[in-house]
């Protein structure tokens, strides 16, 4: 018995020694006490030959009360003196009390003087200790023991019982059905329980007392009118009625035990199987939405409006903040699941959990990799996408704007070049008109240039696919047409104003005669014609446009300037949080490493100051998601370089997510070594003395041994195998059968949890298969198969129906139908889950 339970005993014990001494018995308990003590001890003084009948007279002499000392203990105690004088009873009844006291029994108030003088009070206390110390103390049940492991024991059998509900030794009797209930279940063939009434109390405990009297041996010590009677009825009485029945049926324990330790085993194993439950039911939905989204993150499919690819890139910003991170926490979840039933499984021996195929924890990390490397390409398309769209709204705004120019310029030109103005022009008009014609060509000539960079951007806009490419087209190309019959116009005119000008230098010559009989004149009109062509040759419309160009121009860059200058202080603004942010994450990824590599102190202030880690880093992502806002203003103002930090927002997140991942998992290491220790009985001495061997021979420092690494700690802490120590083919035969212990996924690393898992691998005790099958046993009556209605009787309701749903047919010969198989059962239970 443990030192706890031993504990309890005893504060038990002083509490019930504790029997009313200053307050007179009530009148009904001592009715009560006096005939059900009195039972009780006649139904172990016959064993000797003998009886009481007043049991505050027959006791006084301590002859009668040695007797019964000694044929409830098995022991013999000092000889009595056979004097008849009052200090010769008194010296017997002083024996045996100092027999009850050598039991560790605590007497209070009672001594020899009053059982000598008959006091009824003393007596019955003295009486009462007997029955507790001999009859009661020692049941225990699930680590309860006297009081409440009766009570206990007098629950479990009588629960599967309608009608009954024992709470306690007084008022949960009256009926008499709990009595009944506990005769049924041990000897079902005594009493019909199904024709039983509630509403008949005294034929419930007479039924009960006779049949206890008949057939089980147990004297009637209660009278059933008394019990009725009494509104509460007396609980030593009850409590030594109901003992009897206990020991009546103390070769029923065996089957109390054997269903105990089943229920043990059914309920590691039940546990076991919603924590794989749990595991596949997560790893399915994760599956699922990795799969759901990685054809979403594949889609490159681009929009052809700047805004429709700014709406994509909004969508995926949400996804980040706002879908992905939960995943994050469940792939998280996933592993330490994962690792805690593995940790599970090989405390109690079963064996490593298997999943169903594609749900491994390798399948789910590669699924995981796949979409976090679509999540890149993704990110990168859409970046790209958006500064091609970017690239593209700049150009067509640069087409649509030099074609306008173009436009403009070219408005008019062919109404001016099909003129005929030139066949009712005199030489020197037509002249004129060659100059002014000359100068038109220049002009010309040089918006050629113009033409070409036109039909250049629209070629750049067509190569970029740009979505409205059939516009640009269309207008290009009527430019160019435009463009080439001006200059057939221009030939056209300048041939035939050469021709007129030939023409003309003809007439003028049959003109000259006359001219020079005209000088005065000619030179007045050569004078005219000269100031006339002076005026005619200024370009004040163009030089009107450029005048108003050049404001409008300036107010542009004014606007280009401002706007730089806000992204530039938004790129400084996310620098300097990044700047913060960044180093913080990376030493607090440094920090819980150091964490879990040389943790000092127990267990549970490691946990804790793990906790309060856990806690700091969820108060500082408020930080993350002010940084996210700053990254969101910089992408919607089509900014995607920051010279001011090496840290992007992807470094960021992935930086937070893996610290997040980190100290989690370092949470369930503790959390796994808390149930190794609990569960294989290790001191904090020991736990310490292998972290900080593991710790030395951890060379990477990242929390994982190599096979060579973990022989060398296993010769430093004189591990004793043979063949492990010696690089000889026995010994690498024995290492390899070692290494597929520690390391059964063949990662070619140790783990602190494998480690210790070996360490101590044999010092837990742990239930077996065979155990099992011999529980089930003793339930089935020593049959090779157990029946539906026999779990159902001796297992708690969940449990037995736990095993009827999965126990297979038994397929023996001379076995009743609806017979189950329950070796196979026990079998299954250490071997692989059909999850």
């Amino acid at each position: 018995m443990d030192h706890y339970t031993a504990r309890k005993r005893n504060e038990y014990m002083e509490q019930e020694e504790d029997w009313d001494r200053d307050l007179l018995l009530d009148p009904a308990w001592e009715k009560q006490q006096r005939k059900t003590f009195t039972a009780w001890c006649n139904s172990h003084l016959r064993k000797a030959g003998t009886q009481i009948e007043n049991i505050e007279e027959d006791f006084r002499n301590g002859l009668k009360l040695m007797l019964l000392l000694e044929v409830i203990s098995g022991e013999r105690l000092p000889r009595p003196d056979k004097g008849k004088m009052r200090f010769h009873k008194i010296a017997n009844v002083n024996k045996a009390l100092d027999f009850i006291a050598s039991k560790g029994v605590k007497l209070v108030s009672i001594g020899a003087e009053e059982i000598v003088d008959g006091n009824l009070k003393m007596t019955l206390g003295m009486i009462w200790t007997i029955i507790l110390r001999f009859a009661i103390q020692d049941i225990s049940v699930e680590e309860t023991s006297a009081k409440e492991g009766l009570l206990l024991w007098c629950q479990r059998k009588t629960a599967p019982y309608r009608n009954v509900n024992v709470q306690n030794f007084h008022t949960s009797w009256k009926d008499g059905l709990a009595l009944c209930a506990l005769i049924h279940r041990h000897r079902p063939d005594l009493i019909d329980y199904a024709k039983l009434r509630k509403d008949d109390p005294i034929g419930n405990l007479n039924t009960a007392f006779e049949v206890a009297e008949k057939y089980l041996d147990i004297p009637k010590m209660l009278d059933a009118e008394d019990i009725v009677n009494t509104p509460k009825p007396d609980e030593k009485a009850i409590m030594t009625y109901v003992s009897c029945f206990y020991h009546a049926f103390a070769g029923a324990e065996q089957a109390e035990t054997a269903a105990n330790r089943i229920c043990k085993v059914l309920a590691v194993n039940q546990e076991n199987e919603k924590l794989m439950e749990e595991y596949e039911k997560l790893a399915s939905e994760l599956l699922e939405w990795i799969r759901r989204t990685v054809p979403w993150l594949e889609n490159r499919v681009g929009e052809p409006s700047m805004s429709a690819m700014q709406r994509k890139l909004e969508d995926f910003r949400d996804y980040r903040r706002l879908h992905k991170p939960p995943r994050v926490q469940e792939k998280c979840q996933l592993e330490i699941n994962f690792n805690t039933l593995q940790t599970k499984l090989r405390l109690s021996h079963r064996p490593a959990f298997m999943p169903s195929e594609g749900k491994l924890v390798s399948d789910i990390a590669n699924a995981w990799r796949g979409l976090e490397q679509a999540e890149k390409g993704y990110e990168d398309w859409l970046l790209s996408e958006i500064r091609r769209l970017q690239r593209l709204q700049h150009l067509a705004e640069k087409f649509q704007q030099k074609a306008s120019l173009h436009e403009a310029w070219t408005r008019g030109k062919e109404e001016m070049l099909s003129q005929r103005d030139y066949e009712t022009a005199s030489l020197q008009e037509v002249r004129a008109l060659l100059r002014r014609h000359e100068a038109f060509e220049s002009d010309l000539a040089a918006h050629q240039d113009r033409v070409e960079h036109i039909a250049a951007l629209a070629q750049e806009l067509n190569e970029l696919d740009y979505h409205e490419a059939a516009s640009v087209n269309s207008r290009c190309q009527a430019i160019c047409d435009q463009w080439d019959n001006l200059g057939t116009l221009t030939q056209k005119r300048r041939d035939a104003l050469e021709r007129m000008e030939k023409l003309l230098e003809t007439i003028d010559q049959l003109q000259l005669e006359f001219a020079r009989r005209a000088a005065p004149f000619n030179n007045w009109l050569d004078g005219a014609v000269e100031d006339l062509q002076d005026v005619w040759l200024v370009h004040s419309v163009e030089e009107t446009q450029v005048r108003k160009l050049v404001p409008s121009r300036d107010q542009m860059l004014q606007e280009e300037l401002t706007r730089q200058q806000v992204n530039e202080r938004l790129r400084r603004q996310f620098a300097a949080q990044a700047n913060a942010i960044g180093p913080w994450i990376q030493g607090k990824v440094e920090e819980v490493g150091r964490l879990a590599a040389g943790m000092a102190g127990s267990l549970e202030e490691q946990m804790a100051g793990l906790r309060q880690q856990e806690q700091n880093i969820i108060n500082y992502k408020s930080n993350i998601d002010r940084l996210e806002g700053d990254h969101q203003l910089l992408q919607e103002s089509l900014v995607f370089d920051n010279k001011h930090t090496v840290y992007s927002m992807e470094h960021i997140r992935v930086g937070w997510e893996q610290l997040l991942t980190s100290i989690a998992r370092t949470i369930n290491e503790v959390e796994n070594q808390v149930l190794t220790r609990d569960a294989k009985g290790l001191s904090q001495e020991q736990l310490n003395e292998f972290r900080a061997s593991f710790n030395h021979f951890d060379r990477k420092r990242n929390g994982m041994m190599e096979p060579d690494d973990f022989r060398a700690c296993l010769i430093s802490m004189g591990y004793d195998l043979v063949g492990v120590l010696q690089l000889c083919p026995r010994g690498e035969v024995e290492f390899a059968r070692i290494m597929t212990m520690v390391d059964p996924n063949a990662a070619g690393v140790v783990t602190f949890q494998a480690f210790i898992d070996f360490m101590t691998r044999e010092t837990a005790e742990t239930d077996t298969a065979e155990q099992v099958v011999a529980s089930f046993k003793i339930l089935a009556g020593d049959k090779n198969y157990i029946t539906a209605e026999e779990l159902r009787r001796e297992l708690p309701a969940e449990q037995a129906e736990y095993c009827i749903r999965r126990m297979a047919p038994y397929k023996g010969a001379g076995a009743p139908a609806g017979a189950l198989d329950y070796v196979a059962f026990s079998s299954a239970l250490y071997g692989e889950s059909d999850l």
